[in-house]
């Protein structure tokens, strides 16, 4: 026993290095889980709330809602581009409905942060890491969409740019991740396919064990210089994180994914919120790079335009608020403050924000 200890801990950092790699693929999977769950009980629901979209202002509300419910703004900006080409909506309710979405989709790394609820320290960390990309998403909305209501701007640029890119074509190329959690999460969703909250309780227990396990693991790591590796190369420069997370994003082709990962990361205290930050910000443009592809490949010219307009918003929003960042930056830090005092504002937060805002505006205004 003595000897294992020892073998142990003269390699400890390489045991905690392979520990992280498996919590990490459980991680992965337990959000592809979720998804998964999520998808089967709001899908058809989106779908619906979408197809009814009347007026801009409703269309950005279903976005926030829809994607909130099934958790993935690409599912939601694939129904939106379908409905585009098939002429069940037109572009201007379909570009509020892709701002809506991106508001919607930060529900995941929000969620993933209550995972770190009873650790005050790393609780305020992860929590200001999640919660600065919902600011920063409903900042942009709050500017954009009034400039884009009165000058369809992104629609006007998209229009330019599906012109000149519409007979280019398009690659489609299959997420790593994608590969590796999605088959398993199909054969849960077959044998337990009548009762998908069974599957959402199980990638709840799976995501809170392997959070608080890698969070364990890359603590061990960050003693052993991990911290200074993420400064030296990935996260150096906010312009480096920026790339990060677009090409991170590109790759495993979801934003929730990769948002979701820097918060157990920032939560072990590896990375700073002004790190974290651009990483959200080119998470965001990485996002829009599947749709993009999809719709290129498809020719359809509303579908091109719907998709280069998710992106042109992402970089409206960016030029827009990097001069500002210290604006999300503060909020997130604030809010983390009073959520680590008083706890049931974290739990409020996500059912105020992301759900009942909407469902009693698009009540109202629908």
């Amino acid at each position: 026993m003595k000897a294992i200890s020892s073998f142990y801990q003269r390699y400890i950092v390489l045991f905690n290095l392979l520990f992280l790699l498996i919590f990490l693929y459980l991680f992965l999977f337990s959000l592809e889980l979720m998804g998964t769950s999520l998808k089967m009980f709001g899908k058809g629901l989106a779908e619906t709330l979408i197809a009814t979209t009347t007026n801009p202002l409703v269309g950005l509300f279903i976005g926030v809602l829809a994607t909130s419910l099934i958790q993935s703004s690409s599912t939601t900006t694939s129904i939106v581009v379908g409905l585009v080409a098939g002429g069940a909506l037109n572009v201007t309710n379909a570009i509020p409905i892709i701002m809506g979405a991106n508001i919607g989709t930060s529900v995941t790394n929000t969620l993933v942060s209550l995972a770190q609820i009873r650790r005050e320290t790393e609780f305020r960390r992860a929590l200001s890491a999640a919660t600065v990309h919902d600011f920063f998403n409903v900042l942009a909305v709050l500017v954009i969409f009034p400039l884009q209501y009165f000058t369809n701007f992104l629609g006007n640029a998209a229009t330019f740019l599906g012109d000149k890119f519409q007979n280019i074509g398009g690659l489609e190329f299959l997420s790593p991740v994608k590969a590796l959690t999605k088959p398993p999460a199909e054969v849960l969703k077959e044998l337990l396919g009548s009762f998908p909250w069974i599957l959402l309780v199980l990638s709840l227990i799976l995501l809170i064990f392997a959070l608080t396990r890698m969070v364990k693991a890359l603590k061990v790591l960050v003693v052993k210089k991990a911290e200074a590796w993420f400064d030296r190369y990935l996260f150096k420069t906010a312009f480096r994180a920026l790339l990060v997370g677009l090409l991170l994003t590109a790759m495993v082709q979801s934003s929730s994914i990769t948002t979701s990962l820097a918060v157990p990361i920032a939560g072990a205290g590896l990375l700073t919120l002004a790190q974290i930050f651009p990483y959200t910000l080119g998470a965001n443009i990485g996002t829009t790079v599947t749709a993009i592809l999809a719709a290129l490949v498809s020719g359809n010219l509303s579908a091109i335009i719907v998709a280069f307009s998710h992106l042109l918003f992402n970089i409206s929003g960016i030029i827009v608020w990097w001069p500002f960042k210290y604006i999300p930056i503060s909020m997130a830090k604030k809010f983390a403050g009073i959520a680590v005092r008083h706890k049931i504002i974290a739990i409020l937060y996500i059912v105020i924000i992301f759900f009942l805002i909407p469902i009693i505006l698009i009540a109202i205004l629908g």
